[in-house]
């Protein structure tokens, strides 16, 4: 066949959305996407959504599986409200996502399995291949199946392996449509299959046929071109927030030159965390995979108090089993980094997707007076500063952390510029190695609750260091000496202490992260956590329509930036939209007395950008028009 001569279209984004079974490979087919995508220099962002089954049933709804790409020449905040393209594997792939397409979007699908009884599975009476019901999209209907099995039947595999390999076919007329480079996944692939040569091979033939189909086809007469989008200058990788993560916990063993020990129980969506940082033994990394969640940060616990980094991670379920524990390190004021990727809940909830409703979890849920700083990361490549920061007020203050990522953060990525270690900051846990006070005898001994008058926390000192010995506890110390005390008046001094100590930690963390352009702003949008995308995309739509917005974001939401509440006094309105029913909004009234205004969704899905700047632009008119 002679090629065909095709137009080129310059495109300034592209959202584009994998969907199929759950067996149909469409996380491996859209995270090849993705890093062709950031090897050829796009700004670009991921939603991978998948069901919580193992293996729901085949050609249902609830086994449809998708990966959504935004890639863009320039800057950008979110995966993208909905798609420009979804290439459909099979009916229900189809039926689940067609909501999400505007009228004029594309369509690619493969016909192989639109038979009857997958039909009245997905919940179709008519094909809608067949039908008017598709009209108003730019529909193209392919047997990629049948395409694949042709194009591999020479590496002799049965008709069902073959068939498997659709998804590279996909990913290759994908390649070819968007000009995205192609070698990398060609050895990824090589890589991956290299101990089963007929599996390698005919997934590697499937990619260029799919390559080669687009190049020859008349049913694409379109090539797009979205060019490279400009970066500041160093090193880039493309990475999620699970491994950012991980390796912020690596390097805050390397800032503080502490062994990390993470001790966890696997739970989705954190476990990817355990799974990377079982790899870095080199870095002084141990990982125990323990029995259940209490035992995990019960070993973590008594990492710190021999002199190590104690970790643990767990989403919200997790975070319940554990609060007894946390309990014990704010009354023994040791370090330890509760990292806390958020899911849909209460209870199993929906493991799979993304909320961020464990914020007054992480701020009361424990009994007592047990304050617990939290920090929360903004974006997938923000989660290595937030890990750590998060080990840097642990080392520092001896005490818990909360780290609060979420389901979206952990699964999405994007480009990150690997820091230099110069930068990064350094952290001294200042080991006890004398003793600190002086006996009524005149003899030296240690005090294991003597206090740095700067930081309030208390001497660390490394059991069996000689003359340091010192007993800790769950029961309550006397001040200074560490002797059990029911003394009333000592209880009521040490819980204002302890809490003194968390709130000491706002010198320390700088002021609030602010953008507000031109000054003129009566509206501030306020934020925590993976919020910061869908915000500032929606503020960005506001600003290009004429109208002035504000833009706070928190990193630190126990204690607050020292200054958050000077901001929040300049404006007339505050906004806080939340993946939860307004726990942000609740602290941010009792702290502050502001009447903040909540924007709230519990979807299981990242904020849309479209639908919050709608609510910014109806609160800044009206305060427009208040002041005309």
């Amino acid at each position: 066949m002679s090629k065909q001569v095709k137009q080129v279209k310059q495109l300034d984004r592209v959202i584009i959305r994998f969907a199929g079974d759950s067996g149909d490979g469409m996380q491996l087919t859209g995270d090849r996407f993705t890093q062709e995508s950031a090897t050829f220099g796009n700004d670009l962002s991921t939603l991978p959504n998948f069901p919580a089954e193992i293996r729901a049933p085949q050609g249902t709804l609830p086994g449809v599986s998708s990966f959504q790409v935004h890639f863009a020449d320039h800057d950008i905040l979110t995966p993208g409200d909905a798609p420009d393209v979804l290439v459909a594997m099979n009916p229900a792939a189809l039926r689940a996502n067609l909501a999400d397409m505007a009228p004029g979007t594309t369509l690619i699908v493969d016909s192989h399995d639109f038979s009857g009884r997958n039909l009245t599975k997905a919940g179709y009476t008519e094909n809608p291949l067949e039908d008017d019901s598709l009209g108003e999209y730019a529909l193209t209907t392919l047997d990629l199946t049948g395409m694949t099995v042709e194009a591999v039947k020479e590496f002799g595999l049965s008709r069902k392996d073959a068939g498997r390999a659709k998804n590279m076919f996909a990913l290759g007329l994908l390649s070819w449509m968007y000009g995205r480079p192609t070698q990398s996944t060609i050895d990824f692939l090589e890589r991956r299959f290299a101990k089963v040569p007929a599996i390698r091979d005919a997934n590697v033939t499937a990619f260029k046929a799919g390559w080669n189909f687009g190049e020859t086809t008349e049913a694409f007469a379109v090539q797009y071109e979205i060019k490279p989008a400009p970066m500041a200058t160093g090193t880039y990788r493309n990475i999620t927030g699970n491994l950012a993560l991980a390796y912020g916990l690596v390097a805050a063993g390397v800032q503080s030159g502490l062994p990390i020990f993470f001790g966890t129980y696997p739970i989705t969506p954190a476990s990817d965390i355990l799974h990377e940082l079982s790899k870095h033994k080199r870095f002084g990394v141990t990982t125990f995979q323990a029995e259940d969640e209490i035992a995990g940060i019960g070993a973590a616990l008594g990492a710190s108090f021999a002199g190590a980094l104690g970790i643990t991670s767990t989403s919200g379920p997790g975070v319940a089993l554990k609060s007894e524990t946390i309990g014990l390190a704010v009354m023994t004021e040791l370090p330890l980094v509760v990292v806390d990727v958020q899911r849909g809940g209460p209870s199993t909830g929906l493991p799979t997707k993304t909320e961020q409703a464990d914020l007054l979890q992480a701020m009361f849920g424990r009994n007592g007076e047990s304050p617990v700083p939290i920090v929360a990361p903004k974006s997938p490549g923000d989660c290595f500063d937030a890990a750590l920061e998060a080990a840097r007020i642990a080392v520092t203050y001896r005490t818990p952390v909360m780290l609060l990522s979420d389901g979206m953060l952990a699964n999405g990525s994007e480009p990150w510029r690997i820091p230099e270690l110069a930068d990064l900051p350094a952290i001294d846990p200042a080991f006890a190695t004398e003793t600190n006070h002086v006996s009524a005898k005149g003899e030296g001994e240690f005090w294991p609750y003597l206090r740095d008058q700067e930081t309030l926390a208390r001497p660390w000192a490394v059991p069996g260091t000689q003359g340091l010995e010192h007993r800790i506890g769950g029961l309550e110390k006397g001040d200074g000496h560490g002797n059990i005390s029911y003394d009333p008046a000592n209880h009521d001094f040490m819980v204002r202490t302890r809490q003194a100590k968390v709130d000491r930690i706002a010198e320390s963390i700088g002021p609030t992260e602010l953008d507000d352009p031109t000054g003129d702003a009566k509206v501030l949008v306020l934020g925590w956590g993976s919020t910061y995308g869908p915000i500032g995309a929606a503020c960005r739509r506001v600003r290009k329509a004429g109208h002035h917005v504000a833009q706070a974001h928190l990193r630190h939401l126990n204690p607050f930036p020292a200054d958050l509440g000077e901001v929040l006094s300049r404006y007339e309105t505050v906004l806080v939209p939340e993946m939860n029913l307004g726990q942000l909004s609740m602290l941010v009234r009792a702290t502050f007395l502001v009447d903040a205004v909540g924007y709230n969704h519990v979807r299981g899905l990242p904020l849309k950008a479209a639908e919050l700047a709608e609510a910014i632009t109806e609160l800044v008119v009206t305060r427009e028009e208040a002041h005309a």
